[in-house]
């Protein structure tokens, strides 16, 4: 008879996708800040835009958001990484759901993927750490 593993399916999935959508919420506005702004000096900086962008920007030049975005770069990428391992090791769900959530929360820096990515890693991570074997 084939012994089965469970695994936190949910807790997994609602991790993974949440650190996709950060990770490409990080990709596209890295991209947008590192290389000074497509619409810089554009249609698009309308009134407020102003010498780098600076409404924009919360008041901070290209510079610092684009660190910022950095972060929610670095922190999809440990949110993906603490999610495969969550399904690779499901022994240590509740290690895994800290760094998901931990670094879920971080990428709020980064705008954390829409919002709705960092969301989705902390309700993924919160079941990872509650989760239970049948």
């Amino acid at each position: 008879m084939m012994e089965t593993h469970k695994r936190p399916v949910t807790s997994f999935i609602l991790s993974l996708i949440g650190g996709l959508i950060i990770l490409i919420d990080g990709i596209l506005v890295s991209i947008y800040y590192l290389s000074g702004g497509v619409f810089y000096g554009g249609f698009w900086d309308g009134m407020m835009g102003g010498w780098h962008g600076m409404m924009g920007g919360f008041g901070l030049s290209h510079g610092y958001m684009a660190g910022f975005s950095l972060v929610g770069l670095v922190c999809g990428i440990i949110v993906i990484i603490g999610a495969v391992m969550l399904n690779i090791q499901p022994a240590d769900h509740t290690s895994w759901g800290i760094v998901i959530l931990v670094f879920s929360t971080v990428s709020f820096v980064g705008m954390g993927g829409f919002f709705i990515g960092a969301i989705l890693g902390i309700i993924g991570g919160a079941f990872a750490i509650s989760w239970r074997p049948r």
